[in-house]
């Protein structure tokens, strides 16, 4: 047994453990070697742009010029180890990053080493860090994963327009759709919650202390710092000023974003509810895996796992984020330091959100449809043509026609002859009417479901135009 496999049996969390190997890339940008290298990003974009602006009077050598360049593309594991060794002496993590920067910057003068961490506080280089981190997962891992469910239900909404399928509200028997529409309708709700996860603008500061550079005006009192730090935050490392904070950045916009992944990962959950009840009443077949075990003791099982798997990691997940919005949003004054093991669970929240995503899009890739048993159960269900015939009537004023449906069919199965007799009884209604609502068959009795697929496609389309 190799070192990496030890390791993974004896990690507390199953993210680290049991589920590593399917968040290798997670683990680049949530880790606490990615933490470190976010913060190293901050410290070495600071002080390029503190040296880039003229009234700020120090310069730095080439060499320096590169190794901070080099930094900020990728650190050396060896540097990584490094902060964490001096972190083992200052017991502070970001003081660790400022040290660590003095040594690879030895070489320079001590005017040029002092504007290393120039006027801030930890949380100006934390906050900047966070939001680069989430800004990165959100376009490398979790919309990736986002689009690939969405286009597996989107490819079976078109295929499956046209195939009626039997709605049930509150579990009883209720008027047919179709099994596409269906789909459709779960793309449109997790298409919405993606454009409002992309919407979100991550927000950072780099105010100081209490957020009103004190100490960047008591050492340059005629310079614009608000400006100089937008155009840091902004144009350097492509994330939104936050004009107003305390020490802290307010967490408001990594909120935001933990908020639409959590609506997002609670529709998916319902997905995945529908889809294991659908394959409970044999509306699915599973792909069958050589090799594969549905129960230890019953040889015939074949479980829906997947869509389980994902039910309980987006349940998982969910709580971590319902806790970021109840603990982040608040800080006691200007500040205190409960938010920062907080924060350090977001990669959490992200693997359990990621392995759900997995397990939807595995499971969804794993079911076909069952067309003869989807018609027949719609097709057996005459009752649920109720709702047209007493509609009809109601056109040609009969003002009973509900009442004279419910006696004929509620709590009860019917078949066509039944309804047959109840068309008939009602003269109010003309003869070509008749026949049609005789003819009409419950597979048939699907209203615009085929229409509405279309139509949201199309919509899809010109949206993304």
């Amino acid at each position: 047994m190799n070192r990496s496999e030890t390791e993974q049996l004896y990690s507390i969390s199953a993210v680290d453990g049991r589920y590593r190997t399917k968040l290798e890339k997670l683990a680049p940008l949530v880790s606490e070697a990615a933490l470190i290298t976010y913060r190293l990003r901050v410290e070495a974009e600071w002080l390029l742009h503190l040296s880039e602006t003229a009234a700020i009077d120090f310069q730095l050598s080439p060499g320096a010029v590169k190794t901070l360049l080099n930094i900020i593309k990728e650190p050396e594991p060896k540097g990584l180890l490094r902060v964490k060794e001096l972190e083992k002496t200052t017991n502070h993590d970001v003081k660790a990053i400022e040290y660590y920067l003095r040594e690879v910057l030895s070489g320079e003068n001590d005017r040029t080493l002092a504007f290393i961490h120039f006027a801030c506080t930890s949380e100006d280089i934390n906050n900047l860090s966070y939001a680069l981190m989430l800004h990165e997962v959100r376009a490398k891992v979790l919309l990736p994963e986002i689009d690939g469910v969405l286009n597996r239900l989107e490819t079976m909404a078109l295929q499956h327009k046209n195939l009626a399928m039997l709605a049930r509200t509150h579990g009883q028997t209720a008027s047919p759709t179709t099994l596409g529409k269906e789909m459709a309708v779960f793309a449109h709700r997790l298409r919405k919650q993606r454009t409002e996860l992309v919407r979100v603008e991550l927000e950072g500061k780099m105010s100081g202390a209490v957020g009103n550079y004190n100490a960047h005006l008591a050492a340059y009192p005629k310079l614009d710092w608000v400006e100089i730090t937008r155009t840091f935050i902004e144009n350097r490392l492509g994330l939104k000023q936050n004009l107003l904070t305390t020490q802290i950045e307010n967490h408001d916009s990594m909120i935001a974003l933990t908020d639409a992944q959590r609506r997002y990962n609670t529709i998916a959950l319902g997905l995945c509810r529908d889809i294991w009840s659908y394959i409970s009443i044999d509306y699915f077949k599973q792909e069958v895996k050589a090799g594969e075990i549905g129960s230890s003791t019953m040889p015939h099982k074949v479980n829906p796992i997947d869509f389980e798997n994902a039910e309980g990691n987006f349940g998982i997940a969910n709580s971590l984020a319902t806790h970021f919005a109840d603990k982040l949003l608040i800080s006691r004054w200007q500040r205190d330091l409960s938010d920062s093991t907080v924060q350090r669970t977001l990669g959490t929240f992200f693997g359990h959100t990621v392995l759900a995503l997995q397990a939807l899009s595995k499971g969804l890739d794993k079911i076909s449809p069952r067309p003869d048993v989807i018609r027949a159960d719609v097709d057996g269900a005459w009752e649920v043509l109720g709702e047209a015939i007493q509609t009809a009537m109601r056109r040609f004023g009969v003002l009973d026609a509900y009442e004279r449906l419910k006696a004929a069919t509620r709590g009860q199965r019917v078949d066509r002859e039944d309804l047959i007799r109840v068309i008939d009884a009602c003269d109010a209604l003309p003869l070509d009417r008749k026949n049609e609502l005789k003819a009409l068959v419950p597979s048939q009795y699907t209203g615009d479901a085929n229409r509405l697929v279309d139509l949201y496609l199309e919509r899809r389309d010109h949206a993304n135009r």
